[in-house]
């Protein structure tokens, strides 16, 4: 059966302290944080960035390592009656005959999609938790992304040993077409459904992997009712630091358990969510050589807290502010970005085999050495650049203005044009280091225009 080769987390830059819902609506939130995805983000752009966090630990380890499908989970589709993970599939840089699909709609379907994981799965989860300003999923709620690929071999750091499910029809949590937050029945019911079905689960699980709740190393339980979750008592909650991820929990908390597991170590995770999914897995020997490049304890601490409540309101619409006077943005056309996609989505310039110059866009005729059709395709999305000169911009159009504007050298040759995010126009300084990020420009006509910006390298990330 396919283990699990590769993992990668992605949380969001910007916190929102819950002090800050209270303040503001004079109701109680709770304490702790809760991670925001950015205007610029959507569960497609992060879901990209852990897939990308996961590959770049594949791609170091010995091993055939290809990815023959990609399954992109979310409860928060950027798209209907279009397929999001092609978007992923694109940034990635994958080959044709990879197919992508989603999953979308409930929390359970990153259950679903684990279960049915084969070799070369390249399983990507991602969420945006929205709810009404004051209510428990807004600030409960968290944004994040993390992803898996699985395979077979000697490199599978986690093999699964077990599962058990258990399923019931009843109303919990939902939210029809058209709706931008999620409704709930009362918890007292929720609680009396959920917590029968989540022991039977447990129970099919422990039994199909010949073990005992006793030999269980790290139990982790997740779900979006908090009630029937806490009675399970997990190893590991990151509600009071980034909040319910909902599709994404389970990936998150898995990820964090393998970020300090030992050869041999038995995690059971629950899911609970329409019924109740507990899977069994051994880490293995493996796990002593894997070596990713953030943790997910890292990326927790080097988030930023002072989010202002109102930003926030209108990053998820529940607040239309007066937008700059400039004109709208105009909707992406479909055909030049399909005959471009190589370079919109996947970031890839070409470089020319006559004097080496890098080309940011690609192009067929050299700037240097004037050479007609003598490129090379190169990816450009893993490179890191400096900051050669920037200016802030604070009369473009944004959704959180000032925008700051940079030129940047990339490492080996090429310079760009380009936006910066995830950054404090105060701060920002010629020289800083700097890496690529798919994000979201902006959504004009119901099309969302996905392209590369430049973020800050934090300290973890750097090389």
């Amino acid at each position: 059966m396919p283990g699990i080769v590769a993992y990668g987390t992605y949380i969001p830059y910007w916190r929102l302290e819950r002090s800050r819902i209270a303040q503001a609506l004079g109701t109680g939130a709770g304490a702790g944080t809760r991670a925001v995805a950015s205007y610029d983000e959507d569960a497609t752009s992060m879901g990209v960035e852990a897939a990308r966090a996961a590959l770049a630990v594949a791609a170091g380890r010995p091993g055939d390592h290809a990815i023959k499908e990609v399954v992109f989970v979310t409860t928060a589709p950027p798209y209907l009656d279009k397929t999001n993970a092609t978007a992923i599939h694109a940034a990635l840089g994958l080959a044709q005959n990879v197919p992508a699909f989603d999953a979308i709609g409930s929390v359970r379907s990153a259950a679903g999609a684990t279960k049915f994981a084969g070799d070369g799965t390249l399983l990507v989860l991602s969420d945006i938790r929205t709810g009404l300003p004051g209510s428990t999923d807004e600030a409960q709620g968290g944004d994040a992304a993390a992803a898996f690929l699985f395979g077979e071999g000697d490199d599978v750091i986690a093999e699964r040993i077990g599962f058990g499910s258990s399923t019931a029809e009843f109303l919990d949590r939902w939210r029809v077409p058209g709706d931008n937050y999620s409704h709930q029945w009362e918890e007292r019911f929720g609680e009396a459904a959920y917590v029968p079905l989540a022991e039977a689960a447990l129970a099919d699980s422990l039994k199909s992997a010949g073990i005992s709740r006793e030999d269980v190393d790290h139990f982790l339980a997740v779900g979006l009712h908090a009630r029937a979750v806490r009675g399970f008592k997990s190893a590991v909650d990151l509600t009071p630091s980034i909040g319910n991820s909902g599709a994404a929990a389970a990936g998150l908390v898995l990820s964090d358990v393998l970020d300090r597991a030992k050869p041999g170590d038995l995690i059971a995770r629950l899911i609970i969510s329409d019924g109740a999914d507990c899977s069994v897995w051994r880490v293995t020997d493996a796990i002593t050589s894997y070596r990713r490049h953030t943790t997910v304890a890292d990326q927790i601490a080097v988030g930023r807290d002072d989010l202002d409540y109102a930003k926030f309101l209108t990053w998820r619409g529940f607040l239309d502010r007066e937008p700059p006077r400039r004109p709208d943005p105009e909707r992406p056309a479909a055909p030049p970005s399909f005959r471009r996609d190589d370079w919109k989505f996947g970031f890839t310039a070409s470089r020319c085999t006559a004097c080496e110059t890098r080309h940011l866009p690609p192009s067929r005729v050299c700037v240097k050495c004037n050479a007609v059709d003598e490129m090379v395709p190169e990816r450009l999305a893993d490179v890191k650049a400096t900051i050669a000169t920037f200016t802030v911009d604070r009369l473009a159009y944004s959704l959180s203005p000032p925008i700051v504007a940079a030129v940047i050298d990339f490492d080996g040759g090429g310079r760009f044009r380009c936006e910066l995010t995830d950054v404090d126009p105060a701060t920002v300084k010629i020289g800083d280091r700097v890496e690529m990020t798919f994000r979201r420009l902006f959504t004009a006509g119901g099309v969302h225009n996905y392209f590369w910006k430049a973020k800050p390298i934090t300290k973890q990330g750097d090389s």
